[in-house]
Order: structure tokens, then sequence, then C-alpha cells
């Protein structure tokens, strides 16, 4: 089933998409209770420069990855947007709660044909919680944000500079997000 997104954009003439549909509740919910036991890892990485301040993820093989229904409607989706063929090479969940520090970033390079698709993994989100992922110009101004609604899925070109924030003190529920980064199949 094809969707139209909720909200979109260009950034840089690149594409930002944001589908609120792709990833049931249930679906969101059933994940996140297994993400709750997951052996995280401090070992992710936003730039080289940034190296000593590495946060948490847990890195999922491919036939994960093929087995989630939420990446098999993303695909589905971006090939309907784009008329392309598009297939993950990496696939993770970060955990990022208060304190911690995310580092702006790309995913590819600017003339990459890459895309990255973030899931929002929490049953629940409130407003006053933070946590949102904020999507930057050339300039560095902050152009689009993107709030961590339960099983939202923000599909963007991998070349658009972004970071997630961490939540705020008053939200004691983790932020997970599921990412997929994408290349021409």
């Amino acid at each position: 089933m094809n969707q139209t997104p909720k909200y979109s954009c260009l950034i840089n003439d690149k594409p930002i998409w944001v589908f609120d549909n792709l990833c049931t509740i249930d679906e969101t919910n059933t994940i996140f209770k297994g993400l709750e036991i997951s052996a995280f890892k401090r070992n992710e990485v936003a730039r080289p420069d940034t190296a000593q301040f590495r946060h948490w993820a847990v890195s999922l093989s491919e036939e994960q990855i093929r087995g989630l229904a939420v990446y098999q409607r993303a695909i589905r989706q971006i090939s309907h947007t784009t008329g392309k063929q598009y297939r993950a090479y990496r696939g993770y969940v970060n955990y990022a709660s208060y304190g911690d520090m995310l580092f702006t970033h790309t995913d590819c390079m600017p003339e990459a044909d890459e895309l990255t698709v973030l899931v929002f993994l929490c049953p629940e989100w409130d407003i006053e919680w933070g946590g949102e992922t904020l999507f930057y110009n050339q300039e560095d101004d902050c152009e689009f944000a993107c709030s961590p609604k339960p099983g939202r899925t923000v599909i963007f070109h991998g070349a658009i500079k972004h970071v997630g924030r961490p939540p705020n003190r008053i939200c004691y529920t983790p932020r997970f997000t599921l990412a997929f980064k994408l290349e021409l199949a």
C-alpha cells in the first residue's frame, strides 16, 4: 500500500519524506520491548572528529533487516516514490537518553544516491520530552525538525546534515531509532 507522505520537503535539492503508517503501533511496541533487553554497545560514531564521543547502538544482520515488515514497506514506498530500487547495506538501532551527546553528520557524500530510513520506536512520546531529529542546510541552519512520534518513519537523502537530539531530563523512556542505510540495488 503506497502512501502520501504526511510531510515532505527539499533541503539543498535533496528530499525528506515523513510517513506515519509504515510502522504499525503493534510493531513499534513489539520491537521496543525487544530492544529494552538488547545488548547495546557504545560503539557508534557520528563523524571521525567526534570519535571519542561514542553513542549506544546495536547492529542488525541482513537477515534481521529483511525480516522486518517496516523495512519491506519502506522499500516498496521508496520504489513507488522515486521509481528506483534500493536495498539496505546497513541496519542498526540507536539508543539515546538524557545527557547523551549526539553530533550533526551526513550518511553519505553529496553525489551518492543513498537514502536513510529512520523509524522512531517508542510506544508513546510527549512533546515535552524533546528528542527531535533536526535537518540542516548548507549554511548549517535547521530547516526541518521531525518529532519522534510512535512508529513515525522519515526517509531522506543521506547527504542531508542531520542530528538526533537526546530526550529532555523529564523523559525516562529510551529514544530508540531504527536506521537503514540504503544504496541503489
